[in-house]
């Protein structure tokens, strides 16, 4: 356990806190709470790289904390029709996708590496600047309308081609595996 491990476990913490805050009302506790949530990444992770205390654990706590931060939100703000449904659904579904092919892969004894792609990172960030400008529009009012619309397509489609993208690489990762399997069997002495 390193600090940045310590500071990414507060950030699992607080999501629950920065949800039930925004399902309550206090939608500019929220926002605090998720810029919080921002600041700790950034430190954590800059705390890693200068100070060489990068991990496995942390390998995969960071990305994790980010993702069920994000989730959670956009699962509230749908219910609170802040966000459309169908978006909702979209980044939900990307994210379970990934989950269940890296499971289905592992348990077929064949695990997969799944590397942060480009188009998964522009994603990711694109779906933070979202949640911001809405927690910022619910609280302050600035009624960013047709940016907040123009947000929500770009986060769709890059949701998409993400989605695209991860199933790809999957797809040829046990296509190979499938074929070095297949080419061990005939290999093996006995077989006809």
């Amino acid at each position: 356990m390193t600090i940045p491990n310590y500071i990414t476990i507060f950030r699992f913490i607080l999501v629950p806190f920065i949800v039930m805050a925004l399902l309550s009302g206090s939608v500019g506790a929220a926002l605090v709470g998720f810029v919080i949530a921002g600041v700790s990444d950034g430190v954590d992770g800059y705390i890693a790289r200068r100070y060489d205390q990068r991990s496995e654990l942390g390998a995969y706590l960071d990305p994790m904390a980010d993702k069920l931060l994000l989730v959670t939100l956009f699962v509230a703000l749908g219910f609170l029709s802040e966000l459309p449904v169908w978006l909702v659904v979209i980044v939900v579904s990307r994210d379970i996708l990934i989950i269940s092919a890296v499971l289905l892969s592992t348990v077929m004894a064949n695990p997969v590496e799944m590397r942060p792609l480009f188009v998964s990172k522009a994603n990711t960030a694109l779906q933070i600047v979202l949640v911001a400008f809405t927690l910022a529009d619910m609280t302050f009012q600035f009624s960013f309308g047709a940016g907040r619309t123009i947000l929500v397509w770009m986060v769709a489609l890059l949701t998409a081609a993400s989605s695209t993208a991860y199933l790809v690489a999957w797809t040829q990762h046990m296509a190979g595996y499938e074929q070095n399997r297949k080419q061990d069997e005939d290999d093996t002495p006995g077989r006809t």
